[in-house]
Parts: structure tokens; sequence; C-alpha cells
């Protein structure tokens, strides 16, 4: 699949929404092969990204790990979301490119839940429950919450310091509104799917269009007016259930004819 990712004109850009791998190097060895053949690649995190699996020989957890990427990522010249924010002047320019890293809060329940205990209850009842609980370790904030509420205040300084003239394109692995996880075949995962605390990005903010991934839903769909385009790959074991394999890379800018 990375081989087939090439760009249309030497000056295409790609924007990678996270899950590259799960073992650190891999990250980085996918991420250096693509910055190769794009003029830029804009990669923000995805959950399995943040994974410390047994197998792999970097122990570092949580926050160490991110930072670990994105120190890797400077090195070979990828941008994150913790470098300025690039203003793609192309075709469908210009546009300021917003690489989010927002995370999770489980507060994307079942309306029959109120609580965390009675989500999380509820989700092992039904043998849906999310690797990241055993993987993703939320070091060093107390849990997850904790560090996703740090990330969102985090980011919503840096948008609120952007160019209100220049529209963004907000790139986030986890979608930032609930609407996109109604899809989820099971509800109850959707928790580990965002956080209400970015729901009103696309509106308070110029967007042009959002980009997630995550859900192993490609699809395109409008909220409030804005597009939003869902990037994922998925399993392969998925593609054999669809009529064609993913398309990749999907074109953002310009819009495509009709959206």
């Amino acid at each position: 699949m990375v081989e087939r990712v090439r760009p249309g004109s030497p000056d295409d850009w790609l924007i990678v929404a996270g899950d590259v791998a799960e073992h650190a190097d891999e990250v980085l060895a996918v991420l250096a092969g693509v910055r190769e053949r794009f003029s830029a690649v804009i990669w923000t995190p995805g959950n399995h990204d943040l994974w410390t699996r047994p197998s792999d020989p970097l122990r570092l957890r949580g926050e160490e790990r991110y930072r670990y990427l994105v120190n890797g990522c400077r090195q070979i010249g990828v941008l994150t979301p913790e470098d300025s924010f690039p203003v793609w002047d192309g075709p469908g320019g210009p546009a300021t490119i917003a690489p989010l890293f927002a995370l999770y809060d489980y507060s994307f329940r079942v309306d029959e839940v109120t609580t965390l205990e009675q989500a999380l209850t509820r989700a092992r009842q039904a043998g849906v429950v999310c690797a990241d609980e055993h993987l993703l370790h939320p070091d060093p904030y107390p849990d997850r919450q904790s560090w996703c509420r740090a990330r969102v205040s985090a980011t919503e300084e840096r948008l609120s310091a952007c160019d209100p003239t220049v529209p963004l394109v907000l790139v986030s692995h986890w979608p930032l509104i609930r609407e996109p996880t109604r899809a989820l075949f099971f509800q109850d995962f959707a928790q580990w799917c965002g956080t209400i605390l970015t729901a009103g990005w696309h509106r308070r903010y110029p967007t042009a269009v959002a980009v997630y991934g995550h859900l192993h839903i490609p699809r395109f769909t409008v909220h409030d007016g804005v597009p939003f385009h869902e990037v994922s790959l998925g399993y392969p074991r998925e593609w054999a259930r669809r009529p064609s394999p993913p398309r990749i890379p999907r074109v953002i800018l310009p819009p495509p004819e009709g959206r």
C-alpha cells in the first residue's frame, strides 16, 4: 500500500492521519519513504502509533513516546502537531494545514449510559474493548482523559492564533465530532473515538475541510456545511468486503468535483 502512494505532481503534499504502524522504527521508516516522494508530509499520530507493544524495542510510553516520534519526524523533514502549521498555496489554496493531536476522553458514550464506569462495564460485557486499554499508556498523566484535556487546551491555543482570513484543513486521527461514529457496528467502541471537547472546532475556526481516520469507514460527509473526509485504510480483511481496494492518496484540495 505504501508503494502505491505516489504524488500526482512534484509539488503535492501528503497528509498522514495516523496509524502508520505499531513499532516506532516502522512509523518513521514509512514516513521517511513517502517524504522522499512528496514535497511535504504532514503527520499526526493515531492510537496504534502510540502503543507500547512488548515486541517493540522502544520501551517509551505515553508522552515520551509521542515526543520521540515528533523528534524522529523532524530529523526526516516530516511536519507534526508540534511544528508551525504550514500554508498550502497550491490548487484550492491558500489553506493552513493543521495537524491536531487531541486524543479521546470516553465522552462519545452510547445514549443509554451516563458515566464512564457504566460505559466501560457495558463494553466489557459486550466484548468490545479497545486494545488501547492495554497498550496506550498516558504517562506521565494519571489517565487518558487528563492527557486528552491537556492536548485539547494546547491545540485550542494554537488554532486561535491562526490567521482567521486563511481557511483551515483540520487533520486529526480521531474524528472531531460524534456523528461519524454513529456508523460503527459496535456503538460501545465509540468511547475510544474522540471527545466532545472538539465538537465545535469546525464551526469556531474558519474550516475549509476536516480530515480524520480511525473508524475504518472511509467516506465523505458534510456537517454544518463543512466537508469531512475519513481517509483510513483499515485492514486487508476489511477491503475484501468492499467492491474495490482503498483509493490512495485521497485528494483533499482542490475539492473533488461535486464536493
